[in-house]
């Protein structure tokens, strides 16, 4: 039913509550996993006297947290690999929601799954929802589960 996964991914905790209902569906249909994280790209802007903001120290900081993100990719595919698991990691830039829709496109992903961080109110309002964003534009399955309120 499941030939290839795609689990988008940000780092937390809460994120990979997904990630024994992946392995469990992987190891089900032999489909192969698919872990993403989607860096949204950091943008020049202009302080109050109009001046532009020097961006080299960001430009370093976001190296390091790209070489960061796939380690970790890296890290849960080798763990994925090691129970007998096909799985790649992929790193994109972009946009979060669009870029995990792009790429569930690009690897012909039947399945999408993610755990829900669980915002409501002003919370969800403030932080956005990546989650509600693909489900409100995915035009393949969603597997959804909610992840227990606790650290990041």
């Amino acid at each position: 039913m499941y030939r290839k996964i795609l689990v988008p991914l940000d780092g937390s905790g809460r994120a990979e509550a997904i990630l024994p209902h992946v392995e469990e569906l992987a190891h089900s249909f032999d489909a192969e996993v698919f872990f993403l994280q989607v860096i949204e790209p950091v943008y020049v802007y202009v302080d109050a006297h109009g001046y532009l903001v020097d961006m080299s120290v960001q430009d370093t900081k976001r190296e390091s947290q790209k070489e960061e993100a796939r380690t970790y990719l890296e890290g849960l595919a080798g763990e994925f690999r090691e129970k007998g698991i096909r799985a790649k990691a992929l790193l994109e830039e972009g946009s979060v929601v669009s870029t995990i829709i792009d790429v569930a496109e690009k690897v012909d992903a039947d399945l999408i799954a993610m755990a829900s961080h669980g915002r409501t109110g002003l919370s969800r309002v403030f932080y956005g929802s990546v989650t509600a964003g693909v489900l409100h534009r995915v035009d393949r399955p969603l597997l959804l589960i909610r992840a227990e309120s606790g650290p990041d």
